[in-house]
């Protein structure tokens, strides 16, 4: 589909007329600026199930996939947009438990500090728990590699931070690709033999070079629009 940036910048109010009207009593936000694949959709869903199991009758995820500024080696926000919605319409994600909007800010690359301002402009739009990831704002040092900030410092400021009494934090649990059963699965690190971990730099390469990623990591109309935008750069 054609994208229109517009259709998806939603103000906080518009936001929670929106999420008021599909009778959330929950909301679960979850913030990416990558391609959603099936390990992602997994932490979602079974955010969405332990909610459930805690009472809740309607749970609401708000997709909230930053739409500011980005490295450059990060996929475009068109492509990102398409893809997700792929996602929804292959109901790899709910599309009636599903709100998918901008979130209008730049990537910073900031670590805790930056996490702590990317759950705090949640609450704005309604969401009462926040899915956070390992290292979600973080970056390598350009010269060794390696991680400039500790990866679990950012859950770790959350979950102790005094002014976020309206949020849960819901920690983010490692999910890889099963080899056994086939498709994304949480990791078990007693039988990690039986895990495939596919990195984001390991993703866009099988994209790049026209390779298929294993059946189960992504959806497939979704994958096919990575692999489109990839074929793309190759032909400029």
């Amino acid at each position: 589909p054609l994208f229109r940036s517009d259709e998806y910048r939603k103000t906080p109010l518009e936001l929670r007329a929106e999420l008021k009207k599909k009778g959330a009593d929950a909301v679960f936000a979850f913030q990416l600026r990558n391609p959603v694949h099936n390990g992602h959709a997994l932490l979602m869903t079974d955010t969405h199930k332990m909610l459930v199991e805690r009472g809740y009758k309607n749970p609401v995820l708000l997709l909230h996939p930053l739409g500011g500024w980005t490295k450059a080696d990060d996929v475009p926000l068109s492509v990102r947009i398409r893809q997700h919605h792929a996602v929804l319409e292959e109901k790899v994600l709910d599309p009636d438990k599903t709100v998918l909007a901008i979130f209008p800010s730049p990537m910073m690359y900031a670590g805790p500090t930056e996490v702590q301002w990317h759950a705090k402009a949640r609450v704005a739009a309604g969401a009462t728990f926040y899915i956070v990831g390992r290292d979600p704002a973080g970056m390598p040092h350009p010269d060794t590699k390696e991680n400039l900030y500790n990866p679990n410092h950012g859950r770790e400021v959350l979950q102790m931070a005094p002014g976020l009494t309206q949020l849960e934090i819901v920690p983010f649990r490692v999910a890889a690709y099963n080899t056994k059963l086939g498709q994304m699965d949480f990791y078990d690190p007693e039988r990690q033999e039986d895990f495939l971990f596919i990195s984001g730099t390991k993703m866009r390469h099988l994209a790049r070079t026209g390779q298929e990623p294993p059946d189960g990591f992504m959806a497939p109309t979704a994958w096919k629009v990575l692999a489109n935008y990839y074929k793309s750069l190759q032909k400029e």
